[in-house]
């Protein structure tokens, strides 16, 4: 039997890690500045990570939802500690795009409508219904194209408060900060007047963290640098550090029924188990204060790049606009320098997203490293 070839894939195949490195079957280092997609928050391989894992597996690896599960309550409460959320309820299911899903379901629960207000190039998935408020054409089949969804123009309130004022919009839906979109940023001024229009007509605000929390802005979540309270908030990605993991994080003004949501295999013991060792090592290892601190090592000598048109960066969530196309200087630095870094929707944007513990050392090491290749790789 052949794989469904659906992936376009670099001849590397790493087959162990330890901190911010990959290692190849001929035991070649990589210096992991991409972290699979911004999934490795906390290092790969980490003691405390496996050990929760083992002693888990150990014990019971998986029951249903039809049973209590008391690393649920434990992951939940650690959640609203690390994340100041204490009041949200969480809702645990298996990846960045069901947590898309079932906040788009909840908020047409609630409002009774369907319509989506999205931004252009947001992505939120490739699943049935988040697919169609991903844009991207090329992703979507027919049998997604099931409601109406309008994309706005980034930053940009005007249109979308002439859109609300029609009231008949189930959901405003935006990234905390866009990732595959090519690191936008989110001004505060922005995400305060969604919330605001949001109230005003009767729509539910999904902030979508997937990419850009549990940590990676330097916040716990990208929208906690703005005065607001979402809805519903999603997540995924660094959740797990690399186990499947999704939830929504849901506003108390929301009310439960039972078989509103469902999950065969969300919560589940080893996925909570990982999730638990996650907040405890970013909460014991102080890994927001650190993808701060790596940021301003970073973020100075990037900017001084030659060929460099822009740096669009919060914490360890980083995009390096160049004059030109960013692929030739994306394989140089994986095949000539071992180091994994990322592509965007926009061909010109390389993107950077690191352990959040990565060194300071580790650092030092990337920028020599990217500094030497882009003479080579300049408008290639």
């Amino acid at each position: 039997m052949n794989l469904f070839n659906v992936y376009s894939k670099y001849e590397v195949t790493p087959v162990k890690g330890k901190g911010s490195y990959v290692y190849d079957k001929n035991n070649t280092q990589y210096l992991d500045c991409y972290g699979g997609h911004a999934v490795i928050s906390i290092g790969h391989s980490h003691p405390h990570f496996i050990e929760k894992i083992s002693d888990q597996l150990h014990q019971l690896a998986f029951y249903s939802n039809a049973v209590p599960n008391d690393l649920q309550k434990e992951l939940a409460h650690k959640l609203g500690e690390g994340s100041g959320l204490q009041d949200y309820q969480l809702f645990l299911c298996n990846s960045g795009a069901e947590a898309n899903e079932n906040a788009l379901k909840i908020a047409s629960f609630q409002t009774q409508k369907s319509k989506i207000i999205a931004f252009k190039n947001a992505f939120h998935g490739r699943t049935s219904a988040v697919v169609n408020a991903t844009d991207n054409p090329k992703i979507k089949a027919p049998i997604n194209k099931t409601y109406e969804v309008e994309f706005h123009d980034w930053n940009q309130l005007a249109t979308v408060e002439q859109s609300l004022q029609k009231e008949d919009v189930c959901a405003v839906i935006v990234e905390g900060i866009q990732g595959i979109g090519g690191v936008h940023l989110a001004d505060v001024d922005f995400l305060e007047g969604l919330e605001t229009l949001c109230k005003q007509h009767g729509a539910m605000l999904i902030l979508d963290e997937i990419q850009s929390g549990y940590g990676r802005s330097g916040h716990f979540f990208a929208f906690q640098k703005a005065n607001i309270q979402p809805h519903l908030i999603t997540m995924a990605k660094g959740m797990g550090n690399g186990f499947p993991i999704g939830g929504v994080l849901i506003h108390p003004s929301i009310e439960a029924w039972p078989g509103m949501l469902g999950s065969t295999f969300g919560g589940s013991h080893l996925a909570c188990a990982a999730g638990i060792a996650v907040l405890d090592i970013i909460k014991e290892e102080d890994l927001l204060q650190n993808a701060k601190a790596m940021h301003q090592l970073l973020i100075k000598d990037l900017a001084a790049l030659e060929g460099v048109k822009e740096v669009r960066a919060e914490g360890l969530m980083i995009g390096l606009e160049m004059e030109y196309s960013s692929a030739a200087l994306r394989k140089h630095l994986l095949y000539q320098k071992q180091v994994f870094t990322g592509s965007s929707s926009c061909p010109n944007t390389l993107r950077l997203l690191p352990p959040l513990s990565i060194t300071e050392k580790e650092v030092s090491i990337f920028l020599e490293k990217i500094h030497s290749s882009i003479p080579q790789t300049q408008y290639a």
